[in-house]
């Protein structure tokens, strides 16, 4: 399957009339189009994709207007561009201010016209974007007092990535994302495991919406705390009668999904019994409803995630083994947030612009000592805890704030800055070696910690070491320091 140039959302009570230009966007310029009849439609693409560029039609009925002034507060990184009848008013230029329209076009649209300005309006958002990072980094070695580097955080060299809309910066989620989308392409089922909090279901969007079946239906169901009769009902659906309660018929999660993708939370919260039906569907693609004579064929792709490892259910005999290797097609396990403390101030950045956006505050920054204490958490609640406690700073800032630790919770201004954290040690032991030995494995440890600090920005471990950039350099090869972190290093 090929990478997307970008993603792009169409919106257009009358989406036949766009298909043509739908159809050149995607085929011929490789753009992953949506195509919504309604707000509604919409506002389900934004929330379960990342996307770039939205073109909104002018209608009658202003629906397109009201959707693009929501659109520039809930998703202001988000391209907006109009698409009119006529000569330009009044009434649309004041949108045009209001909603920060990008361009607008005039119908009826030229595909080579339409094609043209959006690749020329994702050249500007990523040149913008590179020239938001060089910006900070300048901005932030300023010598000016209000830049001083004891206040501010350090810079983040490492700007959060993201995979639709999972985020993320360390290297260990690089690579289970590198080998998310290569999953995607395939067909087999998915397993996911980690702790709450850690982005599982994100991680399931993301590879459904870049899986062959990205414009086929997301259904996701929570299996965890339903009985079987109940979660039966809503994965196989159910025949009128078929039961106490059974009005009507019900198609069920997995034949509503045909052709698209089924997100199982909590797999291993489901009894024995119902394991077997979850094996039949996934050896057979057969389902068959309560009440039914028959069993009919589906054409779903299952994701299944847990928060505790099947494995060791298997072993437990808590969990069928035939089942847990049919789900295992590929295997993804998203690490907690405690085994990838290099991203906490990253994420926390994102955290601060996404949420400052969303409520309209204008957040400056966050201050080197909250970094300090959010890092030395150890966030029982993962990435989830991270953001909530970031939202609460943010609604307590006012306009030209720089986030910092009278407004953190208690439970984070109270940590110990440089203080260890749960479960870890900073200490140096000894371990019996000769006196070169030992100081050179105690200048390995300042060196590592120095550059993770700064986060691999050599020229800053080097003045904060009192080295030069050539006698840094000897001392990582000497130690190998770069092995495993050479791709986050910086000049």
């Amino acid at each position: 399957m090929p990478t997307f140039a970008g993603t792009i959302l169409i919106l257009d009570p009358d989406i036949g009339a766009l298909e043509p230009i739908a159809a050149r966007l995607a085929e011929d310029d490789e753009y992953r189009v949506f195509l919504c009849a309604s707000r509604a439609d919409a506002a389900r693409c934004l929330a379960a994709a990342e996307v770039d560029l939205v073109l909104v039609t002018e209608d009658a009925t202003g629906e397109g207007q009201h959707f693009l002034r929501a659109l520039r507060l809930s998703h202001p990184a988000v391209l907006r561009v109009l698409l009119v009848d006529g000569p330009g008013s009044t009434d649309r230029q004041e949108l045009v201010r209001e909603a920060a329209i990008y361009q607008y076009l005039t119908r009826p649209l030229d595909g080579e016209q339409v094609a043209l300005l959006v690749k020329r309006a994702l050249e500007t958002r990523e040149l913008a974007r590179r020239h938001r990072i060089l910006s900070r980094e300048l901005k932030l070695s300023d010598d000016a007092p209000m830049f001083a580097r004891d206040r501010l955080t350090e810079g983040f060299v490492k700007e959060a990535r993201s995979f639709e809309k999972l985020v993320y910066a360390s290297p260990q989620m690089a690579e289970l994302c590198a080998l998310a989308r290569q999953a995607a392409r395939t067909e087999l089922p998915i397993l996911i495991e980690g702790e709450t909090g850690t982005g599982k279901e994100l991680l399931a969007r993301a590879i459904h919406y870049h899986s062959a079946r990205g414009n086929s239906p997301l259904l996701i169901q929570n299996c965890g705390g339903l009985s079987d009769e109940l979660l039966r009902s809503e994965l196989f659906g159910h025949l009128r009668g078929a039961f106490t309660g059974a009005v009507s018929d019900r198609l069920g999660l997995f034949r509503a999904a045909d052709g698209g993708t089924v997100f199982l939370d909590e797999i291993s919260e489901v009894s024995p019994a119902f394991q077997v039906s979850l094996l039949r569907l996934l050896q057979e693609g057969e389902v068959k409803p309560i009440g039914a004579d028959r069993t009919m064929i589906c054409d779903v792709r299952i994701i299944a995630a847990s928060n505790r490892p099947l494995a060791e259910l298997v072993r437990q005999g808590a969990f069928r083994q035939d089942l847990y290797f049919r789900l295992k097609g590929f295997e993804l396990r998203v690490p907690p947030l405690r085994e990838r403390r290099d991203e906490v101030a990253a994420l926390a950045e994102y955290f601060v612009r996404k949420h400052g956006a969303a409520m309209g505050h204008r957040v400056l920054g966050i201050t080197q000592d909250a970094v300090q204490r959010l890092e030395a958490h150890d966030y029982p609640g993962n990435v989830r805890e991270l953001e909530n406690e970031i939202r609460r700073m943010v609604a307590l800032a006012h306009n030209g704030d720089y986030l910092s630790t009278r407004h953190m919770s208690a439970t984070f201004a109270a940590l110990p800055v440089g203080q260890p954290a749960a479960g870890q040690s900073n200490g140096f032991a000894l371990l019996g070696g000769s006196l070169k030995d030992e100081v050179e494995r105690l200048e390995a440890k300042l060196v590592g910690e120095a550059l993770r600090r700064h986060r691999w920005n050599q020229s800053k471990v080097a003045a904060t070491l009192g080295l030069s950039r050539v006698g840094l350099a000897n001392k990582i090869k000497r130690y190998g320091l770069d092995r495993g972190l050479g791709q986050e290093a910086t000049a």
